[in-house]
């Protein structure tokens, strides 16, 4: 499995990932490792999804004495994510899925439908998941990108660049 945290490195919110991986540890969570330092945590347990997302988020909320949100995907949802991406690799665009509550991808669809795009800016929603493709350093000039950053939206979903994906997939077939 792996947990994608939410908000890492951001707003004065500094976590290390080794830290991370400790507190995963305390609760008897097995092999645990982490993928860039962008909050992409790879990890074994008995313990339901639901069930680790509430532990682990207070767990952490704890630690960091600051609120904690993540997501937890298995290997059949994340190998889902990559096999359902509707945007065609192009070394000129970026292209990020949405790890979010479910239904909450139609809800970032209609937020997006209320933005006039940037060039080469698109988003779709295909398998449960919302895509957003924009070119290379045009990210931040997106309206849909200010959007994102709003205070009441930060526990229902984090982003990743599909290609990030892509490596967490590889390593966790490998593990």
């Amino acid at each position: 499995m792996c947990a994608f945290l939410r908000g890492v490195n951001v707003g004065g919110k500094n976590m290390k990932m080794a830290e991370v991986c400790d507190v995963f540890r305390r609760d008897a969570i097995h092999k645990v490792c982490s993928i860039l330092a962008t909050g992409n945590i790879l990890f074994e347990s008995s313990l339901a999804k639901a069930d680790l997302r509430v532990i682990l988020e207070k767990d952490l909320s704890e630690h960091y004495k600051t609120e904690a949100y993540l997501f937890i995907k298995d290997e059949v949802e994340i190998e889902g994510i990559l096999s359902s991406s509707p945007f065609l690799p192009n070394p000129d665009l970026q292209i990020y899925t949405f790890i979010c509550e479910d239904g909450f991808e139609e809800e970032l669809m209609d937020r997006f439908s209320l933005v006039t795009p940037v060039a080469n800016e698109r988003a779709q929603v295909k398998g449960g998941q919302f895509y957003w493709q924009v070119s290379k350093g045009a990210t931040l000039d997106s309206g849909f990108s200010k959007i994102l950053g709003e205070k009441q939206l930060k526990d229902k979903f984090t982003s990743r660049n599909i290609n990030t994906i892509q490596k967490i997939f590889n390593r966790i077939v490998t593990l």
